[in-house]
């Protein structure tokens, strides 16, 4: 007979919506971030890419702004495979954080970022995105059973 290791604890009804409501809120702020990639913010944006990326400014931005609307809709309709939607955005915001290091490197203003002191407490926040989005999706959850499991073989 195979002994089982425990498993963690169900979660409760209010932790399901906190879950859901950060989900949520997530991916209606992917979708404005994106959506103000191709409006408003557009220029603000192309502040962001860093001068060793090999296209355009303007096509990263339009690009980096699809990619945020489709993973925002994704973290609103797409429940089947929200854990990988999770790792996705996780992987995003990963993805980006060169630019926002760019920025604080050279620099420049952008987003009312106009201090040294700003841009850098900017960096700060890209990991609570990243840990937002594998929390809120329960990718976090998901890796910690996978490292139990990968531990047990």
């Amino acid at each position: 007979m195979t002994e089982q290791a425990p498993r963690a604890p169900h979660k409760t009804g209010a932790g399901i919506l906190l879950q859901t409501i950060a989900r949520i809120a997530l991916g209606f702020a992917l979708a404005f971030a994106g959506t103000s990639h191709l409006t408003v913010a557009r220029e603000s944006f192309q502040a962001q890419v860093p001068a060793w990326v090999p296209l355009s400014a303007d096509l990263v931005v339009l690009g980096s702004g699809v990619v945020e609307i489709t993973l925002g809709v994704a973290l609103l309709v797409v429940s089947k495979y929200r854990v990988f939607v999770g790792l996705v955005v996780a992987a995003f915001f990963i993805a980006i954080f060169p630019g926002n290091i760019s920025q604080y490197v050279t620099g420049t203003d952008a987003f009312g970022l106009s201090t040294d002191r700003d841009r850098f407490i900017r960096l700060l926040f890209q990991p609570l995105l990243v840990v937002w989005a594998l929390w809120a999706t329960g990718a976090w959850s998901a890796i910690r059973r996978a490292w139990r499991r990968r531990g047990r073989e």
